[in-house]
């Protein structure tokens, strides 16, 4: 009896679960204590029951949880890297230089970072809750080619979890055509801390994903989107979007600055057309 129980328990009695890495250690590591303490005479029969069938039960329960590649481990660590590092780089107030400024109040600023070069960031308020945003932002993403003319296409090529997601984006041609056609295989996630919805991501290699030709493979650096209601008004959205990428390919500094900080206004002005023209749903951040 013993022993089926200990089997049963270890999961060893199951293919499936004896190869699960990690798994059946931690179990047998588990009913060995309880066996020892029952040897021992210390806690009585009933209460050593009780304690086999919790840890049956946390057993059975981490069976449901689901199991990601190695890969897919790696991807999820390296979109919380994104997020700690562009959050960073945002929380220091120090050093921001204005790029420009509408008469809406939409504002880009810039600073060159060290070790990670000239990074852009935007900030906006919108007339739109904050779960409409992330509703176009990221449950929407794959739409984002219909109503920004900045991006030809845009493609979630793996989602893993609820919260990580591979994307590859194919940006149009800027500058009069000085910037040719640019692409970029990232890692995304998506966090909710409090009431503030944190978007971030990064360059990433995806095998299926090689590079295209007659287009160029750039590569975003830490970058992220930070939403939260603004104060005193729930109903609009402050945004504030750090940008940081390497274009590749020979182009003058003046110009990289141009493209970067043009393209966050461009992108500010037709979220705001795109909002007010599409219908909404129960979006959720």
């Amino acid at each position: 009896m013993l022993l089926a129980t200990f089997k049963l328990c270890a999961g060893s009695s199951y293919r499936h679960v004896r190869n699960m890495k990690g798994l059946r250690h931690q179990a047998v590591l588990a009913i060995g204590q309880e066996l020892t303490r029952r040897v021992q005479g210390e806690p009585a029969p009933g209460v050593w029951i009780n304690q086999v069938r919790r840890r049956s039960s946390l057993l059975g329960s981490r069976l449901e949880e689901p199991l990601y590649s190695d890969q897919e481990l790696a991807y999820i660590q390296q979109g919380e890297e994104a997020m700690q590092k562009a959050l960073g780089i945002l929380s220091d107030q120090e050093g921001w230089k204005k790029e420009s400024q509408q008469t809406n109040g939409d504002k880009v600023l810039s600073k060159v970072v060290p070790d990670v070069g000239k990074v852009f960031r935007l900030e906006v308020v919108v007339d739109q809750p904050m779960d409409r945003l992330y509703e176009e932002l990221v449950d929407r993403m794959e739409a984002m080619g219909e109503w920004n003319p900045n991006v030809k296409e845009l493609k979630v090529l793996q989602k893993i979890g609820k919260d990580t997601v591979i994307t590859h984006e194919l940006a149009a041609e800027a500058a009069g055509n000085l910037v040719g056609p640019r692409d970029f295989v990232s890692v995304r996630c998506a966090k909710r801390r409090g009431s503030t919805c944190v978007l971030a991501g990064m360059a990433t290699h995806f095998q299926d994903m090689p590079e295209q030709k007659g287009v160029i493979r750039a590569e975003q650096r830490p970058t992220c989107m930070v939403l939260h209601p603004l104060a005193g008004s729930p109903a609009k959205t402050k945004l504030t979007w750090l940008l940081s990428i390497d274009l590749k390919g020979w182009l003058p500094k003046t110009i990289i600055n141009q493209v970067l900080s043009q393209t966050q206004m461009d992108f500010a002005n037709h979220l705001r057309k795109r909002l007010e023209s599409s219908p909404t749903s129960e979006a959720r951040c």
